[in-house]
């Protein structure tokens, strides 16, 4: 099993063992916890939502930023290293997600209105699109997709970092920033990506159940199918926004 996803790395499953005598991870089980773990992005995004626009400040939404990013990744850090324990850390990771989603969300709404909800809209119908073409085997996890996919993301992961390093001295990273044509291509295809990396994420939760993976790995399945997902929200939501500045 291959997967570009840092939560759901080749070693997962087979790093972890059961006791036979206990329940094993369930796809209907990973299913559930992802739901929940979706409550616990919403009702801290909303809840920063609305005090930003109570506020009427934009810059409201940057402390909220800032706490929800940062604690998000190191609570995802501790998940991915430790595994038995999240049951508790997945749900306080989607929570932190949710303020920074929540920040990021009200502030890009007051410069292009609409804008977060045809970003939900689009993040759950392609959800809803690649789990349709999974499960109907019209796109195949072969080892060759997979491959593609790592790589693709491992190089998306890279122009990030050397974009951020860069940004230290003023420089800024060609396509990374601004609303040219060639920067909206860009978007796109990393849109594209972190879509496929949903496939590659069902694949491994499906390996998993399959192995007989000790129960509290639903709680860490669905984290990582988290991950992807709200990469996957950014990244579409960055998409628009560079669309919509051109207007």
């Amino acid at each position: 099993m291959r997967t570009s996803n840092p939560a759901l790395s080749p070693q997962t499953f087979t790093d972890v063992r059961r006791d036979p005598t206990m329940p094993a991870m369930t796809v209907e089980g990973t299913v559930n916890r992802t739901a929940f773990l979706l409550f616990l992005v919403v009702v801290p995004a909303a809840w920063v939502w609305a005090q930003v626009h109570t506020a009427l400040n934009p810059s409201a939404a940057g402390p909220w930023i800032m706490i929800g990013a940062i604690g998000g990744f190191a609570v995802a850090l501790v998940t991915i290293f430790k595994k038995e324990w999240s049951p508790v850390t997945a749900p306080i990771y989607a929570a932190l997600e949710g303020l920074a989603l929540g920040g990021v969300s009200a502030l890009l709404e007051t410069q292009y209105p609409g804008i977060a909800m045809q970003s939900v809209g689009l993040t759950f119908a392609t959800l809803a699109a690649m789990l349709l073409a999974y499960r109907s085997g019209l796109i195949k996890p072969t080892e060759k997709f997979k491959l593609g996919v790592v790589a693709a993301t491992g190089a998306i992961a890279l122009y990030y970092l050397v974009g951020l390093a860069l940004s230290f001295f003023g420089i800024a990273m060609p396509f990374l920033q601004g609303n040219s044509t060639a920067s909206i291509v860009v978007s796109g295809v990393i849109v594209v990506v972190a879509a496929l990396n949903l496939i590659l994420d069902f694949d491994f939760i499906e390996s998993g159940a399959a192995a007989g993976a000790p129960k509290y790995m639903e709680w860490y399945g669905a984290f990582g199918l988290m991950v992807t997902l709200i990469w996957l929200y950014l990244e579409i939501l960055r998409l628009l926004a560079k669309s919509r500045s051109r207007n």
